[in-house]
């Protein structure tokens, strides 16, 4: 009989891939393979997260067996020898290491897969020293789980196959996702990251995206890996900096490690600044050996592509001594910086729009509109939690608008307040910024305020303005947002 496979599933909220970027269409391959049917039991205690699952695995033609307990679970394993089973690592009434541990007792060809949290990486990682095949982890897409699956059952001696039609999901359900699975808008630098991605998709050269926090580099990263001829093959994510250095070891170079599991596919590393400098020397000699081995066309070699991405800019961790400069240039050959929300503030609307029926969608209730007084707070504040932040406003917003439309007064404070400074030399006397600008914006309004006192002393002329200030004509258009081009009277 096949080897058994089980899956743990934890997470709470199941991401279907579908347009990464508005500009790409790949779709998850939801094939568990032709003539795949195996025994499969099902444990979960969230009844529509079991339906799906369910419902999912039956179109695929497999028998299934779905269990609310972890006892139920259990016997139903034992009665049926399944070749998978999928639980819900916390079920309540059993212990999830435990049941891998059970399962390699009592079942020697078992393979685990993992569904688990960022937070409980360390977790994952022991349930594999306990003999678990693979984990993913969350928010992950409904293919990286079909993927994953099929891998188990090919790995021990299942028919599937991923080259295999595609099996629809079941008519009327639905899933729902607590994230954007898109990176929306329509500005200029935007615009350049699409252009990069398409042009390096299906280009095997390590790719490094930085950013700040909530930018969206795992929306790139997904999207890289979507728009690739790798979109077959597992698309897995590590969090460098969510597991101690010997856990860290085994997953990237043990016997079954994350480049071994991927498949063909692609391995996302993300802060990988936090990589202990013992770990850095390993994977720049396993990058080495990994690049000899495909140059030799050695069949031992794993097959994968490397993405990283980094919250702290790479090249400044290696001048500051913390990162192997010659690990740096390895992984930097395409370099690719992920804009925050204040450098394009006219992709704020797009996103606000997606992320309203996004949640409607979610909640199963209708799309609520937003005022335009809202729209203009929202896009001056400077959000330093980028996409993240702006996303927990929307959803804030919504539990607080009283009707279909969202007003200011429903917004976070924070995104409406300002602050009044005192500007003598203004009519108003008065320059209201809002809550979370810089320095630099505060000068920048400083400034502005002052050409044009200056100008209105100087009746309009622009070029006796600059001579009076000390700069030259061009930097005074500059900081008036103007064209170098006009005309230099008023």
């Amino acid at each position: 009989m096949p080897a058994a496979g089980i899956l743990f599933f934890e997470n709470r909220h199941l991401t279907q891939s579908c347009d990464p970027f508005s500009l790409f269409n790949n779709q998850p391959c939801l094939s568990f393979g032709k003539n795949s049917m195996a025994k499969l039991v099902i444990i979960d205690d969230e009844a529509a997260i079991l339906e799906l699952m369910t419902k999912l695995c039956k179109a695929a033609g497999h028998q299934v067996f779905g269990c609310t307990t972890g006892i139920d679970g259990i016997a139903a394993i034992r009665a049926n020898q399944p070749e998978l089973v999928i639980v819900d690592l916390r079920i309540g009434d059993v212990n999830g290491l435990d049941l891998v541990s059970m399962c390699r007792d009592q079942f020697p060809n078992t393979a685990v897969i993992m569904v688990t949290g960022h937070g409980s990486v360390e977790t994952a990682v022991e349930a594999m020293r306990l003999g678990a095949f693979d984990y993913l982890t969350k928010p992950f897409d409904l293919g990286d789980l079909i993927k994953t699956v099929n891998q188990a059952l090919q790995r021990n001696g299942g028919s599937a196959s991923t080259s295999s039609p595609p099996v629809a999901l079941p008519t009327g359900s639905t899933l729902r996702s607590g994230s954007s699975s898109k990176l929306i808008g329509h500005s200029d630098v935007l615009q350049r990251i699409f252009d990069i991605v398409r042009r390096v998709a299906n280009n095997d050269s390590p790719v490094l995206l930085e950013g700040e926090f909530g930018v969206g580099k795992h929306i790139v990263a997904r999207s890289l890996h979507e728009a690739s001829r790798r979109s077959n093959a597992s698309y897995k994510e590590l969090q460098c900096s969510a597991m101690p250095e010997d856990a860290l070891e085994t997953e990237l170079f043990g016997p079954n490690s994350i480049f071994v599991r991927v498949a063909g596919g692609t391995v996302h590393l993300t802060e990988v600044t936090q990589l202990p400098a013992r770990i850095q020397s390993q994977l720049n000699t396993f990058l080495d050996e990994s690049q000899a081995k495909k140059s030799w066309n050695a069949a031992s070699g794993a097959d994968f592509r490397v993405v990283v991405s980094t919250t702290v800019p790479l090249e400044d961790a290696v001048k500051a001594g913390k990162f192997r400069e010659d690990l740096y240039y390895k992984l930097s050959v395409v370099p690719l910086k992920i804009p925050p929300l204040r450098e394009r503030r006219e992709d704020i609307k797009p996103i606000v729009e997606h992320f309203l029926k996004d949640l409607a969608e979610r909640t199963d209730s209708k799309v609520k509109t937003i005022d335009s007084a809202a729209v203009e707070f929202l896009e001056k504040y400077n959000w330093p939690g980028n996409l993240s932040e702006l996303r927990n406003a929307i959803e804030r917003a919504c539990a607080f608008a009283e009707g279909d439309r969202i007003k200011p007064a429903d917004l976070p404070t924070k995104v409406t307040q300002q602050i009044e400074v005192p500007t003598p030399s203004v009519a108003t006397g008065i320059t209201k910024l809002p809550i979370g600008s810089t320095l630099d914006d505060f000068i920048k309004a400083q400034e502005r305020v002052f050409i044009q006192e200056t100008l209105k002393y100087n009746s309009g002329s622009r070029e006796k303005t600059a001579s009076m200030l000390g700069v030259s004509i061009a930097t005074l258009y500059r900081k008036m947002g103007l064209n170098v081009e006009r005309k230099t009277t008023v």
